[in-house]
């Protein structure tokens, strides 16, 4: 870098964690470049124009997108990205409900507003906590576990708790299948982590946060955006960035980073077929854990030893479907969740939040709503085909989660029938191949032993920064959240070591209910000792107990 001259970062990655990325060092002065391997930006954000023959395009998504309580760096790079007379920040809407499907019971709506009375508090806590099928004895026992995490030391958690499964934690095999299936299982619908791999300390650290945004009145429990992605967030967010003077640069594939041993000395990215060397004086590595586990080579490691866990790191499936319907149907004014659908299945009924997005406007009234879908389980055999998703046809992914939809819901009252369905759309990540489905975008899972592969988004390499989801975060978790707070800890070490003028990016950790911290301290010197919390010699009686309880 010459003296006086403005720092040259190249973005690898045009994800949320590149563009939170491109945005921070923009505002901070950076001359900065996004090289994106997609024709459009926003990674498993985007929206991807479904085109129908004969018929209209429409807003396919990776998924719905859904902003929880805890979020808070995403949420606030949002509210500096223009939109209109505001912000895009102001496309956030909160839901007021949701709904849980059951194949054998009523359906249950709970409310997502913060409770005011004892019969809200009852209500709002009893279809996460004491849903159908769980007895108030386990559902007690649940809230101990949680309450273990919530008054154990920051060591304790990230070691002891790191090293078992959420089933293991929470006792899942001792208890009924409505335990299983409302408590233990809940995280894949919820997260997409398979709880007999998932750590427990990710999980109780999210479920936590999740109650927290149920139950703070400060929060909204749920948020999502006034339309499809693209248009409420991703459109206005490279907008301003070309504002600021970032280059962005759709369609270039990375597919080499040079280095030299010490320092990052260039990377290749392919585009149109032809290969091209990119320079600059910083690279923020903003890719997917699949993508970057196959670009760290041996020069990489010895440079930035941190990097050599990469490819240790585990992913799962979490993949949308939309079904595009000639009469909108609402279902309820939030999310769906449907605890005995083999392929755990969430959903909701969008139109009635994108309200200026009319799908009847734009689609001269031929379609009405759109049911947006995610497929949290990919492995577990399905009502129709008896197979999993990962060994069925497009079309057969299709038939399979309508039928487990349709089987939790009143089909007749909710309308959701065949005659109803004017086309549908399966994220455009997956396709069709001999043996059933490939998947271009999986999903990061956090399983028992993975906090120590990953890396910091500061690396031993100088100029090497990581922006990404995989990254060791507060946020902890393979969300936005998680990759926008990446990209401000990537920021905040190119501010550090260019010698640049500027204020370090704001990096929050999760909040948790300050009643504890005194416990938290006592259990810090009781870690120190070698004791167990005392929470574990409770746990030990009670499985005890229930091992010596005779069986009838």
């Amino acid at each position: 870098m010459n003296e006086g001259a403005t720092p040259t970062v190249a973005v690898l990655g045009g994800g949320i964690g590149g563009l939170s990325a491109a945005q921070e060092l923009g505002e901070r002065g950076f001359d900065v470049a996004v090289y994106e391997a997609n024709d459009r930006f926003g990674g498993k954000a985007r929206s991807v124009p479904a085109a129908f023959d004969d018929g209209p395009t429409l807003p396919g998504e990776h998924g719905f997108r859904f902003f929880p309580g805890f979020y808070w760096h995403v949420t606030d790079t949002m509210a500096r990205i223009p939109d209109g007379d505001g912000s895009v920040a102001d496309n956030l809407v909160p839901t007021s409900e949701t709904l849980i499907g059951s194949v054998t019971d009523d359906e249950v709506v709970s409310s997502t507003r913060t409770p005011r009375t004892p019969d809200e508090w009852v209500g709002q806590l009893k279809p996460g906590i004491a849903g159908d099928g769980v007895s108030g004895a386990e559902a007690g026992f649940f809230l101990e576990r949680l309450l273990v995490v919530a008054t154990s030391c920051r060591e304790r958690v990230e070691e002891e708790f790191e090293a078992v499964t959420w089933w293991e934690f929470i006792d899942a095999d001792d208890f009924s299948e409505g335990y299983r299936r409302n408590l233990g299982r809940s995280t894949q619908l919820l997260v997409a982590l398979d709880p007999k791999r998932a750590s427990a300390r990710t999980v109780s650290k999210i479920y936590i946060q999740l109650l927290r945004g149920a139950l703070d009145p400060s929060l909204d429990a749920e948020r999502i955006l006034s339309g499809p992605t693209s248009e409420a967030w991703i459109d206005p967010w490279t907008d301003y960035l070309d504002s600021l003077g970032v280059a962005l640069h759709p369609g270039h594939r990375l597919t080499h980073i040079a280095c030299d041993g010490r320092r990052v000395t260039g990377a290749t990215v392919e585009t149109d077929g032809e290969e091209r060397e990119i320079e600059a004086d910083y690279y923020v590595a903003a890719l997917p854990v699949e993508v970057m586990a196959n670009l760290v080579t041996d020069d990489l490691v010895r440079a930035a030893p941190s990097l050599a866990g990469i490819e240790q790191l585990d992913t799962a499936w979490m993949n949308g479907i939309q079904f595009f319907l000639r009469e909108d149907v609402p279902l309820a004014h939030g999310h769906q969740i449907y605890p005995d659908s083999p392929w755990a299945l969430t959903s909701i009924s969008q139109q009635q939040f994108w309200d200026d997005y009319d799908l009847r406007e734009r689609t001269d009234g031929a379609v009405g709503g759109v049911l947006s879908v995610i497929v949290s389980d990919w492995n577990t055999p399905g009502m129709v085909h008896d197979k999993p998703a990962t060994e069925c046809s497009p079309e057969e992914v299709r038939e399979e989660v309508w039928a487990q939809l349709t089987a939790h819901l009143d089909r007749e009252r909710e309308g959701l029938t065949e005659e109803n369905v004017y086309d549908w759309a399966l994220d455009p990540a997956l396709s069709p191949t001999d043996g059933g489905m490939a998947n271009e975008e999986p999903l990061l899972v956090n399983t028992v032993g993975s906090l120590h592969h990953r890396p910091e988004a500061d690396t031993e390499i100088e100029n090497l920064t990581l922006a990404a989801d995989y990254v060791h975060t507060n946020t902890d978790l393979a969300c936005m959240e998680g990759a926008n707070e990446a990209a401000r800890r990537a920021t905040n070490a190119i501010v550090a070591r260019s010698g640049m003028r500027a204020d370090p990016c704001e990096v929050h950790d999760l909040t948790e209910p300050r009643v504890f911290e005194p416990l938290k301290r006592q259990d810090e010197v009781r870690y120190r000792f070698g004791l167990p919390h005392p929470g574990e010699a409770r746990k030990n009686a009670s499985r005890l107990m229930r091992r010596l309880r005779p069986r009838v």
